[in-house]
């Protein structure tokens, strides 16, 4: 990615952050990376294409921090949820746009599901992966967002339930998925590796 677009998707994201997709506009993000507002259209379409920049970036940004997560099961998954509900929490804005467009618009929503198969993918439960194993990880996906999700926008305070609680019971469920079985390899796998 070059400087200048990824300055761009940078501001955009902040911008978004602050104002929702759409209280900002291309020459507010242009100017807010510090360029001339037609230096954006040289890096990009229109500002579905620099939010999905910003939410693809958002989701490399969380895999990476995730990927270098490591100890036994119950670390990593306490880990695991901190660093969730933290990213959550400071792209807030950024995250309740996205629900929102993945309601509404189509292109932003066949794109958000492109990224989940991605992320299901380093999950270990990408299309391989058993039909189960793969049910398994992205109901967890779906849990875990929406949970984080549910502390950052304060719904589950809202609603009585304390964060501490609602953090041990994603780290449970973690650490579930974290120490399940390794599928066996298909039949005849053994034979063709030799």
């Amino acid at each position: 990615m070059s400087e200048t677009r990824r300055k761009l998707v940078a501001a955009a994201a902040r911008e978004i952050e602050r104002l929702g997709y759409h209280g900002t506009d291309t020459n507010r993000i242009a100017r807010a990376a510090g360029f001339a507002p037609a230096t954006f259209y040289k890096h990009f379409a229109d500002k579905h294409d620099i939010f999905l920049a910003a939410h693809a970036e958002w989701v490399d940004t969380e895999w990476q921090a995730l990927d270098e997560i490591t100890g036994d099961p119950e670390t990593r998954a306490r880990a695991v949820v901190d660093f969730v509900v933290l990213h959550h929490r400071r792209w807030r804005g950024l995250r309740a746009s996205l629900r929102a467009l993945v309601a509404t618009d189509a292109k932003v929503r066949d794109f958000h599901r492109a990224e989940r198969r991605r992320q299901l993918a380093r999950m270990g439960a990408g299309p391989e992966a058993s039909p189960a194993r793969r049910a398994i990880a992205a109901i967890l996906l779906l849990e875990v967002e929406r949970v984080a999700d549910g502390l950052a926008d304060g719904e589950l305070e809202a609603l009585g339930v304390e964060e501490g609680a609602a953090r041990r019971h994603l780290a449970s469920r973690v650490v579930a998925y974290l120490t399940l079985p390794e599928p066996d390899p298909p039949a005849g796998a053994a034979t063709a590796r030799r």
